[in-house]
This record gives C-alpha cells, structure tokens and sequence, in this order.
C-alpha cells in the first residue's frame, strides 16, 4: 500500500510516502529560500508529500538560527524557487508554518522581534546562535490577547504567501514544543484566561489559527501536525491529555482540514503515544490521517495494511536518501545520516547524499 497513490482532498499523491519536516538551516541570508533548497527539496520529489521544514510566519518566530520564514514578498520568491523545482519533478509540498515561541534566543531574532510565549517562564536548556554559540533560551514576555490576536493573523498572511509561492497546502506545526503547543501543553500554558486553564482554554489559538487560515486558503489546504505525549522543549504529558486532544481533532474534523499528522517519539525515547489514543484520533478525524515516527518501510506497510493510517511520514531517511522511495521499492540499502551536518550551512550532508547507481 505504501506505493499506491492516494488522493489527499482534492491532491493527488502518486504514493502515500511523506518527507517529514526536518530542520536543516540553510537559509543564510535573510532567512530567505534559496536554490541550494530548491535542489535539496527536488531531490526528494518522489515523495507522495514533501513537508517542508519548520517556517515562521512571523520575525518572533524565527528562533534558530537560519531557518527560513514566510512573512515577506521576499520569502515567498525564495520559496517559488523550491515549489517550481519540485513540481517540475512531479512531487507534492506543504509548507510547515513553525512559530518557535519561547524556543528562542533573542541573537537569532531580527531587529525589533521579541522573544513570545504563552507563559513568562523560560524554555529549559540552551540554543545556539551563530554569534555567540550556544545559550540559554532568552525568557519570553508573555503574550496579551493583542498578541495573540496578530500572531493569528501573521499565520494567516503566511498561508496566504504560501499559495502565492506555489505551495499546495500548509501545515501547522502544533507539536515539539514550539508556540502552538506551548498553548496546548498544560506543563507550559500557565495562563488563567480565555487562552488557558480549562482544555478549552488551551485548545483555542490552535483552534483559531485553523479558522483563520482555513479562511484564507480553504480547509483543504491546512493540515496540522501534532505530539500529543512528546517531551521535546520541556513539554510531555499531563493530566487529561487524551480527552484534551480528541476534543481538539473533533473540531478540525468539523473544519474538514486537510490532514492530521500524529507523531510519536518513542523511537527517540520519548513515552510512547498509546495506540488506543491514536485510534481515538484517528476515528475523530474524518480525513487523512498520517502517523510518524520510527517507520521503515515494512512498519509503514504494516500501519497502512492495518487501517491506522492513510500515510506514513518519514524523516531521517529521506533526508539521507533523496531517492527513499525507489531504494525501499527495491529494498536497496540505505544511506545513514551524517548528523554533524544536519543544522550548518552549505551543500555538505544536504545535496551531496548519493542517489542509486543506474
């Protein structure tokens, strides 16, 4: 099942492997695409979907070092160049709408952006930056309503540039820690207003920002992604979690979102997703559903063959293995990832991974 091509709302996939976002930092000036992107992303084109790597829609969110953005004529240009590349080579890509939050330093910020979170407390652990290595994330101030309110919008302006760059959809990056799930987590949303303190509360932007911009680009370009029992950027469960996170999906099934995209990180050693919580999920979207998260290619045939899923996503394997695809077809070896290499810049460890002979 896992080479047969599937439809995901009105786009045609011609299997139902997914490239799982994978921060690269490659995008050194500006944090503009550029065409050593475009390369690294047409490479990867026999992918069902290509999601590209975690992308601000806003300056706030930029909180690594030489992600890229999507909040200026500028990115959007930058992105045409990997979306015209992919799609010359037949692919599919959504682009990942990240807003890092309080997983920040301010040194990886643009003049006048600000460190926001839910919550004033400081992301633990440390960040790297260019110019002064690594460090302690910088504290956020904690978001008004006002803030809340634009960072809603700057979501919105994205998925509208997306299009614009020739995306065929969006995700929104609800998991690993970053501004979405900060809202959701109750080990990080210490807020006691309309935007947290009750699942409710903590549900709402998420809930908010699909609205906006399903308005926008229409829910069958949204997708979502999201982590329910990660523990990246000191997140991990809570109480109530479960019955938090099915009452989420219920209302993105209710706004017919493109996909939801579960991950689970047990095969980093995080605690495991229960399978019952994943059914529950996936019986209350009503749509694509796409599970990550340790998959090979007899996993993924399995998950698929069993109905748990629609699509299986997969990351570190594509990123060693432009050619994922044809290697698993033929169960050919595959390349193992060069991790010194995942996060600097240049060709090395991103272009340069070799395709099958012939």
């Amino acid at each position: 099942m896992l080479f047969e091509t599937f439809s995901l709302r009105a786009t045609d996939l011609k299997n139902r492997a997914v490239m799982s976002p994978l921060t690269r930092s490659r995008a050194v000036d500006n944090n503009t695409p550029n065409s050593l992107m475009a390369t690294y992303y047409a490479q990867r084109a026999s992918a069902g979907l290509i999601i590209t790597e975690g992308t601000s829609p806003s300056p706030n969110g930029l909180g690594y070092a030489r992600i890229p953005g999507l909040f200026n004529d500028a990115h959007a240009q930058g992105w045409r160049l990997v979306t015209d590349a992919v799609h010359a080579q037949g692919g599919k890509i959504v682009v990942q709408l990240m807003h890092t939050g309080r997983v920040s330093h301010q040194a990886n910020l643009p003049a006048g952006a600000e460190v926001l979170g839910p919550s004033s407390g400081a992301c633990p652990g440390e960040m790297w930056t260019d110019g002064q290595g690594s460090q302690p994330h910088t504290p956020p101030r904690e978001m008004t309503e006002a803030d809340i309110a634009a960072v809603t919008r700057e979501f919105a302006n994205a998925a509208r540039l997306a299009i614009a760059a020739g995306f065929d959809g969006i995700e929104l990056h609800a998991a690993n820690g970053y501004l979405l799930e900060q809202f959701l987590n109750a080990n990080v949303n210490r807020r006691t207003d309309g935007y947290g303190g009750t699942p409710e509360g903590r549900n709402r932007l998420v809930l908010e920002v699909a609205r906006a911009t399903a308005r926008e680009i229409g829910a069958g370009r949204v997708g979502i992604r999201l982590s329910p029992y990660g523990v990246f950027n000191a997140t991990g469960p809570f109480a109530g979690v479960d019955e938090q996170y099915v009452a989420l999906v219920k209302e993105l099934s209710a706004l017919g979102l493109m996909y939801v995209h579960v991950l689970d990180h047990s095969a980093m050693g995080a605690p495991p997703v229960p399978a019952a919580l994943k059914a529950d999920l996936r019986a209350a979207f009503d749509g694509p559903f796409i599970l990550a998260g340790g998959f090979d290619k007899h996993g993924a045939q399995q998950a698929l063959a069993e109905g748990r899923a629609d699509m299986i996503a997969m990351g570190r394997a594509f990123l060693a293995n432009p050619d994922l695809v044809d290697r698993m077809r033929l169960d050919a070896p595959l390349n193992a990832p060069d991790p010194a290499t995942f996060y600097t810049p240049g060709a090395q460890g991103y272009t340069d991974y070799p395709a099958l002979a012939g």
